[in-house]
């Protein structure tokens, strides 16, 4: 349900404890939901995207609990496990990255302006992720943007702007995007030489997918998950959480 290993789970919890103590106030009684369970159902959260009342009932407690413990530990998640997180400009294996958008689900805020992209269908942000070649995990820009601006000003936005990248056309013009494939024009068609040229970038973009699809099985960034619920304010740590905790459980070996 949290996507950790047993020791993964372990680490994170005593890294949570040195960060903010326990769960309970001192002079407080014992807690029903201690620290180590109240870090597997935050992370369950992300990782499953459960509603509130239904992690309060696998857990054992109320949904007030489930709320106050995902405030405290959502972001002493993101802060522990920091170090987790590569820097995206050295590439796993060396080349280019290759860098993509998706949108991740919210609810539909009709009081935030620009969360509404016509091509997806739905209310969301717009979440830049950079890949390796092979189709790996590179980075995942920190910060989300609302979903109805364009791939181009997202990258840019998104912290992930020094990185040199391949994309697709949608990136054409932005700093830090080294390669993407000819447009054909309307009615027309590319030179030969052109559409050898494009070939090999618009075939790479697989890799770039696979690396979305990736990320997003932390269900609180998917369209099958449901929704992100909680209020927008609170996204920007959400997902530096939910990125930590990617790198996090496919990279670190609690017995190394």
């Amino acid at each position: 349900m949290t996507g950790l290993r047993p020791g993964q789970l372990t680490e994170l919890a005593a890294r949570a404890a040195a960060a903010i103590g326990d769960v309970v106030k001192p002079g407080g009684g014992p807690a029903v939901t201690g620290l180590y369970k109240s870090v597997a159902m935050v992370v369950a959260l992300m990782r499953t995207n459960l509603t509130q009342e239904v992690a309060g009932g696998i857990f054992g407690c109320s949904q007030a609990t489930v709320s106050r413990r995902s405030d405290l530990l959502r972001p002493a998640i993101g802060q522990v496990l920091a170090s987790c997180v590569p820097d995206p400009r050295q590439i796993p294996g060396g080349g280019t990255a290759l860098a993509d958008g998706t949108i991740a689900p919210t609810r539909d805020r009709a009081a935030i302006p620009d969360l509404f992209p016509g091509k997806a269908g739905y209310p969301g942000m717009n979440l830049q992720i950079a890949a390796t070649p092979g189709g790996r995990v590179a980075a995942t820009g920190a910060v989300p943007v609302h979903g109805a601006r364009h791939d181009a000003h997202a990258f840019q936005a998104s912290g992930l702007k020094n990185l040199p990248a391949a994309a697709d056309p949608g990136y054409t013009g932005v700093d830090g995007i080294a390669i993407v494939p000819f447009r054909t024009p309307p009615g027309g068609r590319l030179h030969d030489s052109q559409a050898a040229s494009s070939k090999e970038p618009s075939g790479i973009r697989a890799a770039a997918e696979r690396a979305v699809a990736s990320v997003k099985t932390w269900r609180m960034l998917s369209e099958e998950g449901g929704r992100y619920r909680a209020p927008i304010s609170k996204y920007g740590e959400m997902l530096a959480a939910v990125t930590s905790l990617f790198f996090f459980s496919n990279y670190y070996d609690p017995y190394e």
